[in-house]
């Protein structure tokens, strides 16, 4: 056999047949993370067909979208006031004891964002496919594994089958040399990345991450570089897994132990590809030269370093990208040349399933030690789940925030995607570490700008954009 791709020996081990000549596989899908707003419609057309799922163990649901996140976490505080969206929350439970799955509640000590939860509780192993109806499944590429979002019809399939109908997608390696500066983070890198290759750069490859840079990265740093893959089209991510991962997975609730965690990492160790495995395409990245990122339009690809200014369309050859340009710029308000440094926020926001882990909030709570949030800037941050709040509030974390001036919050998506109660109004302008600027995202009208925890905690104090780089040198 020729040498081959970790991510293509994955697949080749997940096969169940082949389907026809196109690269087109039924994939058997080791574990699936189902969500309140995307499962109701496959659990009744599984319930009107008259179909049970096959293997219930193999699932978890998680209540996160539209989880209020009010300070307290009480039953009092999590009642879902919108009637369609707590329908959706009354379904999760519906289905999951109907159908034996385990579900995460709002009021669950496990509870929080999926693609938090599910690294957490060591739900995604080294060599595993896990499938789930959110395009931000590429994250758990980060455990060695690989992840990709599908639909609800594609969601039944799998609860009734645990098999999916597959195309084998094409391989990119990002190999990243050197080693990030201090002040950048893999946020920076990935949106470098995003900006460099474009929204559409990956479309129908699965990316895997190399190079030293990336071996220096913690296993937190993966996740965020494998989420924000699928905002450059990936249909997947993935980091092979090395003693940093293991020593992360070592002794969570869902990880292998005793004699069969030893037996488990001498096969995870050869989880790797082969050497002299080609890749349809190479991009190459120099760490060193990467500096804070922001987006200043309505696409992660439209960012610019923190030291840059607004681009101007009428440079730009492409007429469609030229249209794009135009476009963002008129909804967020910005004209070309106008420096990013300096730029006024109303809102600061630190959470969602790319960047409210516990280093991310390390991070920001290293800038935001001894400082106070800018007058006319309301600061929220909400951490990924109910446990990564619990050991911010162990670590003093919690009460840096609070001394700043930050609200500090139950667990959920939050702001990321403005499903509940937290969202902007027009014209707003947020910092924020979430991983998506489209219009409207965070709420009719609002204005996103994507950067790195610490980026937006120095924004949250200097009442707008900045450099985070000064702030950590005194």
């Amino acid at each position: 056999m020729s040498a081959r791709t970790l991510y293509r020996r994955i697949v080749d081990a997940h096969v169940v047949r082949p389907l026809g000549d196109a690269g087109q596989v039924l994939l058997y899908v080791d574990r699936q993370v189902l969500n309140e707003y995307t499962s109701p419609q496959a659990f009744a057309a599984l319930d009107a067909a008259g179909r049970s799922v096959w293997r219930p163990s193999t699932s978890v649901a998680v209540v996160d979208h539209v989880t209020p996140t009010a300070p307290e976490r009480s039953e009092r505080t999590m009642v879902v006031p919108d009637p369609a969206r707590a329908l959706q929350v009354r379904l999760m439970h519906a289905n999951g004891e109907r159908h034996r799955i385990a579900v995460y509640g709002m009021l669950d000590p496990r509870q929080g964002i999926e693609h938090v939860v599910a690294s957490e509780q060591a739900l995604v192993l080294p060599g595993m496919v896990i499938a789930a109806g959110d395009s931000h499944t590429t994250t758990h590429g980060a455990m060695g594994a690989l992840g990709f979002g599908i639909g609800s019809s594609e969601i039944e399939h799998l609860l009734a089958t645990q098999t999916l109908v597959y195309n084998i997608m094409r391989t990119m390696r990002v190999e990243v040399s050197g080693r990030l500066r201090p002040g950048v983070a893999a946020k920076d890198l990935v949106l470098a990345l995003i900006q460099r290759i474009g929204a559409d750069g990956a479309t129908g490859h699965v990316i895997e991450y190399t190079g030293e840079a990336v071996a220096a990265l913690g296993v937190e740093g993966r996740l965020t570089l494998c989420n924000m893959s699928v905002e450059a089209a990936a249909r997947g991510a993935i980091v092979a897994p090395d003693d940093v991962l293991f020593e992360y997975l070592h002794g969570k609730p869902r990880a292998p132990q005793g004699r069969l965690w030893d037996q488990a990492v001498a096969a995870w160790r050869r989880l790797r590809s082969d050497d002299g495995a080609v890749f349809d395409a190479n991009i190459a990245i120099d760490a060193g030269a990467i500096a804070p990122m922001v987006t200043w339009g309505t696409s992660p690809d439209q960012g610019a370093t923190i030291d840059a200014a607004v681009p101007d369309p009428a440079h730009e050859p492409d007429a469609t990208r030229r249209r794009s340009m135009v476009r963002a710029l008129e909804y967020m308000g910005l004209q070309p040349g106008q420096r990013l440094d300096g730029l006024p926020i109303t809102h600061a926001f630190i959470g969602s399933c790319t960047n409210s882990r516990i280093d991310d909030l390390r991070a920001a709570a290293r800038v935001l030690r001894g400082r106070r949030v800018a007058p006319g800037v309301r600061a929220l941050v909400v951490p990924g789940s109910t446990q990564v709040r619990a050991q911010a509030q162990a670590e003093g974390i919690a009460q840096v925030f609070a001394e700043a001036g930050f609200e500090w919050r139950q667990s959920g998506c939050s702001m990321c995607v403005a499903m509940n109660d937290d969202h902007l109004v027009a014209g707003d302008r947020c910092a924020s570490s979430t991983n998506r600027n489209f219009e409207g995202r965070q709420g009719p009208g609002a204005r996103t700008h994507l950067m790195s925890p610490a980026m937006v905690a120095a924004a949250a104090v200097r009442g707008a954009i900045t450099d985070v780089r000064p702030l950590l040198s005194h």
